[in-house]
C-alpha cells in the first residue's frame, strides 16, 4: 500500500483518479534519465544519445560541458481496480520528487499534469493522438505518480530500431529470404504506409496541441506511443504523442507573463531570432516545434526502451523516411542529424546525392523520391533555418506525400 500525502494540483480535476488505493502497480517497465549540455561544438541542435555510447565517442563529438541531470524517471504497468474504469490497464509515469530529484522534477511533473489537463478539459473535443491521463498521486517521500491509459508500451523509435534490425537480417539472407520476386515489393509498400501513418499521426497530435495553444517541445521518435509495430496492422495504427514535461502554453497572457523555468530557453531563442512581440513569439514557438534551433538544450535518454534523440518534427520525419529503410548500424540518429545539420547545412540535395551513393541507403531515397520528390521538397520545407518560413503542422498534413497520394 502507498502512503500519500495529497496535493491540490493532483485533485484539480474530480475526473482524474487520484486514490492510489484505486490502482495497482504491476511490473517495473523502463526508466528515464536526462542529460544537460550547456556548449559544445559541431552541431546546431539537439544530439541523441544510444545506450552504450561511452565517453570516447562523446569526446569525438566535441562537446564541451556535459552535466548529468539529476531527474531519474521511472516507468511501470499497472491497471485500475476500482471504480468505473475497473481493469483499465495504464501504464504509470514516476517522477522522483524534490528529495531525489529536486525542483525541476516537481516542474516537469506539474507541468505534464497541466499540459494534459488542459488538452483533456474539452470532452467532446478529445485527440486520438494524444496519450490520455487518467490520474495520478503522491507518495509520503514526494514521488509523483502519473497514470496514463495504456494504449501501447513500444514508441517509434523501438520501431525503426526493430525493422532496421530486420533489413540487416534480410540483407543477409540475400536471395534465399525472397523466393517470391513481388515479396520485397509488398514489404516496402506496407512499410511506406506505415511510415507516412506513423507520421499523419504524430503530427495530428501536434497539430492539436497548436490549435489549443501548447506547444510539446520535446517531440522525438521515443515521444510517439505505437498500439502496434506490426506493418501488416498499419490500417489499426494510432500514434499518440506522449512526454509533455517541457510543454509550454502559448496564449499571450501566459507568453506576457515572462519565461518560467522551462521555457526559458524558448524564448531566450525567440529572441534571438528576432521574435519579441507575444504573437512573434508565439510564431516561433510553434516553428520551435517543426524543428529545434539553438545550442542549449536538455534532451531525453530512454536507457532501457529505445535509442533515443530529441528531435521535432522535421527531425521525426527525417528519422523516420531513413531508418526503418536500412538495414541495423547504417545509420542511426547522430550520424544522421550530424549529416543533415553540420555536414551538409541543411542542404538536402547534397544529402540525397551522399545517400545514393550508398546502396544501403536507397531504399530510403526511393521513398523520399515518391512523387517526383515530394519527401524531400517537405523535408526541406520542414527544416528551414528561417521559423518564418516553416510549415505548420496543418500545412504539413495536407502536403501530397502526407496524404499518401504518393504511395
Amino acid at each position: 500500500r502507498i502512503r500519500t500525502r495529497r496535493r491540490a494540483r493532483l485533485r484539480s480535476k474530480a475526473s482524474l483518479i487520484t486514490n492510489p488505493n484505486d490502482f495497482k502497480v504491476g511490473r517495473l517497465i523502463g526508466s528515464y534519465g536526462f542529460i544537460n549540455i550547456t556548449s559544445y561544438s559541431g552541431f546546431q541542435s539537439g544530439i541523441g544519445v544510444e545506450p552504450g555510447f561511452v565517453s570516447d565517442d562523446i569526446g569525438r563529438l566535441r562537446i564541451q560541458d556535459v552535466g548529468e541531470g539529476s531527474v531519474k524517471i521511472r516507468l511501470y504497468e499497472g491497471r485500475i481496480t476500482q471504480g468505473p474504469l475497473k481493469g483499465t490497464r495504464v501504464i504509470f509515469k514516476v517522477y522522483p520528487g524534490q528529495r531525489a530529484g529536486g525542483v525541476e522534477a516537481d516542474l516537469m511533473a506539474v507541468n505534464e499534469l497541466n499540459g494534459h489537463l488542459f488538452l483533456q478539459s474539452n470532452s467532446k473535443d478529445v485527440c486520438q493522438n494524444l496519450l490520455i491521463l487518467l490520474g495520478g498521486f503522491e507518495t509520503a517521500t514526494g514521488e509523483q505518480w502519473l497514470a496514463f491509459r495504456d494504449d501501447g508500451k513500444y514508441s517509434s523509435a523501438d520501431y525503426a530500431k526493430v525493422t532496421s534490425e530486420k533489413v540487416l537480417k534480410n540483407r543477409s539472407l540475400g536471395e534465399q529470404q525472397f523466393w517470391n520476386p513481388f515479396q520485397q515489393e509488398q514489404i516496402i509498400r506496407r512499410r511506406r504506409f506505415f511510415v507516412i501513418k506513423l507520421l499523419r499521426g504524430a503530427i495530428s497530435g501536434l497539430a492539436y496541441m497548436h490549435d489549443n495553444d501548447r506547444l510539446h517541445q520535446s517531440l522525438g521518435p521515443a515521444s510517439v506511443v505505437l498500439n502496434t509495430m506490426m506493418e501488416r496492422e498499419a490500417a489499426y495504427l494510432v500514434p499518440r504523442l506522449r512526454d509533455l514535461a517541457f510543454s509550454v502554453d502559448i496564449r499571450q497572457p501566459h507568453i506576457e507573463d515572462g519565461p518560467g523555468t522551462l521555457s526559458a530557453e524558448l524564448w531566450r531563442r525567440a529572441s534571438a531570432a528576432g521574435a519579441f512581440t507575444p504573437m512573434e513569439k508565439r510564431a516561433f514557438g510553434i516553428a520551435d516545434d517543426m524543428q529545434v534551433i539553438g545550442q542549449g538544450f536538455c534532451f531525453i535518454i530512454k536507457l532501457f526502451l529505445s535509442p533515443p534523440c530529441r528531435y521535432e518534427a522535421g527531425l521525426l520525419f527525417a528519422y523516420l523516411a531513413v531508418v526503418p529503410f536500412c538495414e541495423a548500424g547504417v545509420m542511426d540518429s547522430i550520424s544522421l542529424q550530424r549529416l543533415l545539420e553540420s555536414t551538409f547545412q541543411l542542404d538536402l540535395e547534397a544529402a540525397r546525392d551522399y545517400f545514393l551513393s550508398d546502396d544501403r541507403l536507397l531504399e530510403a531515397v526511393k521513398f523520399l523520391d515518391l512523387g517526383d520528390g515530394a519527401g524531400w521538397e517537405l523535408l526541406q520545407a520542414m527544416l528551414n533555418p528561417d521559423f518564418r518560413r516553416r510549415p505548420t503542422a496543418e500545412a504539413i498534413l495536407n502536403h501530397r506525400f502526407m496524404t499518401g497520394s504518393v504511395l
